[in-house]
C-alpha cells in the first residue's frame, strides 16, 4: 500500500505540477502587472479595515480563517522537509513561489467573491467549485473538485497535521518525563491520547459552526506567528554571527553553486516549490472557501487581503523557520541515490544524527533547543500545536463548504453534516498514531490534486479576477470606496452582486 502511494504522489507530483505552479504565478504576475508589488499599501490597509454582517465574517476573520489553513505544519516541519531534500537552496525557490503565489491568490480569492453565493441558512459561500461552475458552465468538473476537496480536507490531510502534534508533542513529554510516558503505555499510546485530546478540541469548535470557526481564528492565529517569528529573530541574534554565512548558502545552493549542494539544484527548486504550494497553498483551491465568506464591497478587496496573505506566511513564518535552522546549523540534507536497483538517502550534511526527513519538526526543535536549552523544544511543540490544530479547524470549514455546494439550493442534511464531523475527528484521532511518512505521502496527494484542478479551472477563469482588478483600481483612483457591478463589466453569472446593485 505505502508503495502504490509512493509511486501515485510522485506521478501528481511530477515537474509537469512544479512546471505549473511556477509558471502560473508568472503569468498572473505579468496580467495582473505585478499587483502585489504595486498594490502593497493596499494589502496593508485592506487588511485591517472592513466589517462583518449576519452573512459574513469581516476581512480579518477571512485572513484568519484562510492564515489557519496556510500556516500548518509546513511552516515548521514541511520547511525542513523542503531543507532536507533540497539543501538551503530550497528557501529561495520558496521565496520565489511565496512572490509568484501572491497574484495567484489575488485570481483564485476574487473569483470565489464573483461568484460567491448565500447557502440555505444565509451565510456566504463559495470557492472553486462554485466559480468552475458558473463561469465555466462545467458543473461535473466542479462536482469532482468539490468530491476531491471533501476527500483532501475532511480525510487526507488532518492527519498530516494530527500527526506533527502528536510526534512532537509525545517528544517532548518522554524526554521530560519519562515515567509519566511509562505511565500512559509508551510513546505509542501517547500520541493515541494526545489524538483523543486534540479531536475533542477540536469538535467543540467545529460543531459550533463558521462562527466559532472565525472568532477562533481571529484570537489565536495573528498571536501564535507573531510569537514564533519574535522566536526566530531571538535565535538569530544570539547567532548573528553565522547568518552572513546562511544567507550565502541559500543563495549559492539555490543556483548549483555552493559545493556540497551543487548536485541537488533540481531538487531544490522542486521541493522549495513543492512545500512552497504545501505552505502558502497558494493555486491550491483552499484559500478561496475563507475569501468567500468575507463582508465586502468589492472582490478586488478580499483578492488584495488574501495576497497579502501569501506574503505573510511564506516570507515572515517559513523564513522564520529557515532561519532558525540554518542559523543554528540544525538540519540535516540528503540526497536520493541508487544501488542495485533501490532507492536510499544518502546524508549530505547532518546536523541531527539520526533524524530523517520525514521528522522534520524535530529540527526546529533542535534548533531553538541549542540556543534556548530546556524549553525550547517546548516551545516549538506548543506553536506547532497551535498551527497545526487551526489548520485542521480550517480544513473542516472547506470540507463543509464542498458539502454545501453539492448539496445545491437544498439545505445539507443534518447527517451529512454530522458524518463529515465525525470523519474529520476520526481521521485525527488516526493521524496522530499512524506512521508519519504515510501521513505526509497522504497529505501530498491531497493537495495536489487539488492544485492540478484548480490551477488549470483559473488559468481558464482568469477574466473576471483581472476586469474586477482594473475597475477596484479606477474607482479607487477616482477617490471612490469601490462598489462592483457585475453588469457593468460585462459578466454573468454573478447572481449575488446582481442583488446588491
Amino acid at each position: 500500500m505505502e508503495a502504490f502511494l509512493n509511486w501515485l504522489n510522485s506521478i501528481i507530483w511530477s515537474n509537469a505540477l512544479i512546471a505549473l505552479c511556477l509558471g502560473a504565478g508568472l503569468w498572473f504576475t505579468f496580467r495582473t502587472r505585478a499587483m502585489q508589488l504595486r498594490g502593497f499599501a493596499e494589502m496593508c490597509r485592506l487588511t485591517v479595515t472592513g466589517q462583518k454582517s449576519e452573512a459574513g465574517v469581516s476581512s480579518f476573520q477571512a485572513l484568519a480563517i484562510s492564515m489557519a489553513g496556510r500556516m500548518g505544519i509546513g511552516n515548521i516541519a514541511g520547511v525542513a522537509t523542503a531543507i532536507a531534500y533540497g539543501g538551503p537552496g530550497a528557501v529561495f525557490w520558496m521565496w520565489v513561489m511565496g512572490f509568484l503565489g501572491a497574484s495567484t491568490s489575488y485570481i483564485e480569492c476574487t473569483l470565489a467573491q464573483i461568484y460567491k453565493e448565500k447557502d440555505a441558512e444565509g451565510r456566504y459561500r463559495g470557492g472553486p467549485a462554485y466559480y468552475i461552475e458558473k463561469a465555466m458552465g462545467l458543473k461535473w468538473y466542479a462536482v469532482v473538485f468539490a468530491v476531491a476537496t471533501v476527500v483532501a480536507t475532511g480525510l487526507l490531510l488532518p492527519g498530516v497535521q494530527a500527526n506533527a502534534i502528536a510526534d512532537s508533542a509525545s517528544g517532548v513529554l518522554c524526554s521530560g518525563d519519562a515515567a509519566l510516558c511509562a505511565g500512559l503505555g509508551g510513546a505509542g499510546m501517547l500520541k493515541l491520547w494526545i489524538g483523543l485530546a486534540v479531536a475533542v478540541l477540536l469538535g467543540l469548535i467545529i460543531f459550533g459552526g463558521i462562527k466559532r470557526i472565525a472568532a477562533f481564528a481571529e484570537l489565536v492565529v495573528p498571536f501564535m506567528a507573531l510569537a514564533f517569528i519574535l522566536m526566530a529573530i531571538v535565535v538569530m541574534a544570539l547567532n548573528i554571527e553565522k547568518v552572513p554565512a546562511m544567507f550565502a548558502d541559500i543563495f549559492s545552493s539555490a543556483f548549483g553553486a555552493h559545493a556540497a549542494f551543487g548536485a541537488i539544484i533540481g531538487q531544490a527548486i522542486a521541493w522549495g516549490v513543492k512545500r512552497g504550494v504545501y505552505a502558502n497553498e497558494a493555486g491550491q483551491g483552499t484559500g478561496p472557501h475563507a475569501a468567500a465568506a468575507a463582508e465586502v464591497s468589492h472582490p478586488a478587496k478580499q483578492g488584495y487581503v488574501q495576497a497579502f496573505a501569501i506574503y505573510f506566511d511564506t516570507m515572515l513564518v517559513c523564513t522564520s523557520t529557515a532561519f532558525l535552522l540554518l542559523s543554528t546549523g540544525m538540519y540535516n540534507t540528503f540526497r536520493v541515490v541508487v544501488e542495485n536497483g533501490i532507492e536510499k538517502l544518502e546524508a549530505v550534511v547532518t546536523g541531527v544524527p539520526g533524524v530523517l526527513p520525514s521528522e522534520g519538526a524535530q529540527f526546529t526543535q533542535a534548533a531553538v533547543e541549542s540556543v534556548l536549552p530546556g524549553w525550547g523544544a517546548g516551545f516549538v511543540a506548543l506553536a506547532l500545536f497551535f498551527f497545526a490544530f487551526t489548520t485542521i479547524m480550517a480544513y473542516y470549514y472547506m470540507a463543509e463548504t464542498n458539502l454545501t455546494y453539492l448539496a445545491g439550493v437544498r439545505k445539507t442534511h443534518p447527517l451529512a453534516t454530522f458524518l463529515l464531523r465525525i470523519g474529520i475527528i476520526g481521521m485525527v484521532v488516526f493521524g496522530a498514531y499512524h506512521n508519519a511518512a504515510t501521513a505526509w505521502t497522504l497529505g501530498d496527494i491531497g493537495v495536489g490534486v487539488m492544485a492540478w484542478l484548480n490551477i488549470v479551472a483559473i488559468l481558464i477563469l482568469q477574466k473576471p479576477a483581472l476586469l474586477a482588478l482594473r475597475d477596484y483600481e479606477r474607482q479607487k483612483k477616482l477617490g471612490l470606496d469601490p462598489v462592483f457591478d457585475p453588469d457593468a463589466l460585462g459578466l454573468r453569472n454573478a447572481d449575488f452582486w446582481k442583488s446588491r446593485t
